[in-house]
């Protein structure tokens, strides 16, 4: 018993000493920037992410329909899967609670979809959302793996049925399965074996999502260049997007994200903007039990820098934006985005902290738009 009673009490330090790390600015050592007035048409923002990135992509892209051109989702469900409940989100929209599924009650109807359809029209109704008929303009692909145990493939056929149930035409949706892939952002060959759901949770896979997804909102992408790129990753300040000054225990925000912006859009050219979400366990701020690849202590920059969007961006004029969730000890281990509800009951609506921080984010770097 005293040898179990260590061990919580050692893992509790080690959530306590990872939040208090990411409550210090600059963890990784540059002063962080302010965002940028970048020449960019805001209606040309897209959003994707993976696992709790990906369902707060889709609160995202249904909250704020009215600026958003398409969106990308990687292992996520339907708007409001949680309905606000811990249990309903990691046992009927995922299997979080138990990837083994013996108490997993994900099944083709689990996440009720009558009911989220519903909620949608009524979070409308009350002006908390944009109204969900712009869904009809908006580009979608949904992307889910076939060994994927966290969030199961039914979760994903359900999150198409969710669209077509808001009437976003068949030819703006498309739904890719990958045969051998688990619970991970798909890469040409970065990370781990693609069926492997471990840290980084960035799976060689042969196939390129960030590249698939851009090409589907954006149209047929250039190449990217060869040899060295000009563009900068800037780490920039998260606190003044933040409203009310909530700190990051209460936000579930940490205090700087990053952007990748390539040379032309630094320079004024007209621009696109995408938000990358990354997933649980994938905050810079995140501490591994295991070193990441190049055997660093915390998760840093791995996402960012290898997820697959930069690449892409650079000869595309498209801006990424990458922000960040940070660890709550007890609430919020794993760095995840809030999709159930740890910061308040708001957290699927323009009210809700973390939609409108990176609401206020996108407004700031659009708001060079000549």
């Amino acid at each position: 018993m005293m040898s179990i009673f260590l061990s919580r009490r050692l893992h509790r330090l080690f959530f306590l000493l990872a939040a208090f790390a990411a409550s210090l600015p600059a963890v990784h050592g540059a002063t962080p920037e302010k965002l940028p007035a970048l020449n960019i048409d805001i209606g040309e923002t897209s959003i994707s992410g993976l696992s709790s990135g990906a369902f707060a992509s889709v609160q995202f892209q249904v909250a704020y329909s009215s600026i958003v051109k398409g969106a990308g989702v990687i292992a996520g469900g339907p708007f409001f899967c949680s309905q606000g409940n811990v249990l309903r989100a990691t046992t009927q929209c995922s299997c979080t609670i138990d990837p083994a599924h013996k108490l997993c009650g994900v099944s083709k109807t689990s996440t009720e979809l009558p009911i989220l359809v519903s909620e949608t029209r009524q979070f409308a109704a009350q002006g908390l959302i944009d109204d969900p008929a712009n869904l009809t303009r908006q580009r979608v692909l949904i992307l889910a793996g076939d060994k994927d145990q966290t969030v199961p493939v039914p979760i994903a056929e359900q999150l198409s049925d969710y669209y077509s149930l808001l009437a976003v035409p068949e030819k703006n949706l498309v739904s890719v399965r990958l045969s051998k892939a688990s619970h991970t952002m798909p890469t040409l060959d970065y990370g781990k074996d693609c069926g492997v759901s471990e840290s980084p949770y960035i799976g060689k896979c042969k196939f390129d999502a960030a590249k698939v997804i851009l090409n589907w909102i954006y149209g047929d992408l250039k190449k990217p260049k060869q040899g060295p790129v000009s563009a900068r990753l800037v780490q920039f300040d998260q606190t003044p997007y933040v409203p009310g000054n909530r700190f990051s225990w209460s936000s579930g925000m940490d205090s700087t994200g990053w952007a990748y912006i390539p040379a032309a859009c630094a320079r004024g050219e007209a621009c696109r903007l995408h938000v990358a979400l990354h997933g649980c366990k994938q905050g810079q701020n995140y501490l591994p039990l295991r070193p990441v690849q190049g055997g660093d202590l915390y998760y840093g920059t791995t996402f960012v820098r290898n997820a697959g969007y930069n690449r892409w961006a650079e000869s595309n004029h498209i801006v990424v934006l990458y922000p960040q969730a940070v660890s709550i000890p007890d609430r919020n281990p794993n760095g995840c985005w809030d999709w159930w509800g740890y910061t308040d009951e708001n957290f699927a609506t323009r009210k809700g902290v973390q939609l409108s921080a990176i609401r206020a984010m996108v407004e700031q770097i659009t708001s060079g738009r000549r």
